[in-house]
């Protein structure tokens, strides 16, 4: 319809595809000398890059282009609120109202028009307190539910069949996400943000990847058991542990985990040091856990039971 390619997933990542590696960057989609120096580091491009925008900025089609032309699938984390200090949930409800349906049609419309697959989170760690669409700051579930599900018929209304939909909670908030979710119709793909602070901040301390990730992946798969899985967002400092290690042992974990699509490393320098290049040490296990995780996908393993 409309030349545009509907996305659709399998339960499970077959066995012998490799898990997607994938980058966020402080320059976004088109940082193509930040998304090289990676690649050159870990012996390997990014299949996803991931871009942040606030609701009010327009689609933006150029950039996912030429994320695609480069071989990278785009993934647009959708925040919606305006990029202020404001942290009422005023732009949640007004979606909900419909008072901005004006900025939904056109994103619908102009990535339905472009045609080529298209990853949207849209309003992602609502479980956390920092966001607008967060219980701390007065968004209550059904409010979020129905936001969700008004700016996902908009799209449907339009053919926006290019779109996959990632729900992305945070691991380590709040749990109860069920209440959250609003359904196996509106959503595509499960999403997981997860970050091992170490001790670089106050009363926290290193966490290793099974840990921090395990109980959110089983409470996700309780809520929906026929969606693959997409860590959007992970990183590790190098306070307290040996980041190197922490990062072979994220990717023995996910590549384990068989209806892990892949994950998307938070490759800044904000606040502290998350970057796989943060050490040639790190960059190095990078490559090396990159290279086993091809392997491991690759072996004619049998899921876990209950998976």
């Amino acid at each position: 319809m409309n030349g545009t390619t509907t996305v659709r997933y399998a339960r499970r990542t077959a066995v012998g595809e490799p898990l997607k590696f994938g980058l966020s960057t402080p320059g976004g989609l088109l940082a193509a000398r930040e998304l090289q120096a990676v690649a050159d580091a870990v012996g390997r491009r990014a299949e996803m890059v991931m871009a942040f925008e606030d609701f009010f900025a327009s689609p933006p089609i150029a950039a996912m282009a030429v994320a695609a032309y480069c071989g990278a699938d785009p993934i647009i984390t959708w925040e919606p609120w305006c990029w202020t200090d404001d942290r009422s949930p005023a732009v949640v409800k007004s979606i909900l109202s419909g008072a901005l349906d004006r900025y939904v049609y056109r994103w619908a419309e102009e990535i339905r028009d472009w045609g080529s697959p298209v990853h949207i989170r849209f309003a992602h760690e609502f479980n956390g307190d920092w966001y607008p669409w967060s219980p701390a700051c007065g968004t209550t579930p059904r409010t979020y539910v129905e936001a969700w599900r008004h700016v996902h018929d908009i799209f449907a209304s339009q053919q926006a069949d290019n779109v996959s939909w990632v729900w992305c909670p945070m691991a380590g908030g709040l749990s109860g996400l069920s209440a959250w979710y609003p359904g196996d119709d509106y959503v595509d793909v499960l999403g997981v943000d997860g970050y091992n602070w170490g001790t670089s901040i106050p009363k926290s301390q290193w966490i290793e990847p099974e840990d921090l990730f395990g109980g959110v992946l089983r409470e996700l798969r309780a809520i929906s058991s026929d969606k693959p899985i997409l860590v959007t967002e992970v990183g590790c400092t190098e306070s307290g542990g040996r980041k190197a290690k922490w990062i072979a042992r994220f990717l023995d974990f996910v590549a384990g985990e068989r209806d892990v699509l892949g994950f998307v490393w938070f490759e800044h320098n904000k606040d502290f040091d998350w970057r796989i290049t943060s050490t040639p040490e790190s960059a190095a296990a990078m490559a090396k856990a990159l290279r086993r995780a091809r392997r491991t996908r690759c072996q004619n393993i049998p899921l876990r039971a209950g998976r």
